[in-house]
């Protein structure tokens, strides 16, 4: 939340377990509401910094993390609608 200023609201989040032969965690799939003005800017910042993010979790790595879908509503208000999806290793 640090990423959109605390301006976006989570309506979803899922959590599943990953594994390969090497690594083990979880993948993550949000969607995020951000609403109003402010709320859409910081939507649009937080959809272009989140593949490049460096992200600091304690005993996690993320390996992947990116924007598969953005949806923009301007009438009756603005809004913008963020799915996302995150991969965290545990980092041992």
């Amino acid at each position: 939340m640090d990423l959109c200023d605390h301006r976006g609201q989570v309506l979803t989040h899922t959590e599943k377990a990953w594994a390969s032969i090497t690594f083990a965690g979880t993948r993550h799939s949000l969607a995020l509401l951000f609403a109003g003005d402010e709320a859409v800017e910081a939507g649009e910042r937080f959809v272009a910094e989140l593949p490049d993010h460096e992200f600091a979790i304690a005993g996690q790595l993320v390996a992947d993390a990116g924007v598969s879908e953005v949806e923009h509503r301007m009438v009756p208000d603005p809004r913008l609608l963020v799915q996302c999806e995150l991969l965290l290793l545990e980092d041992a």
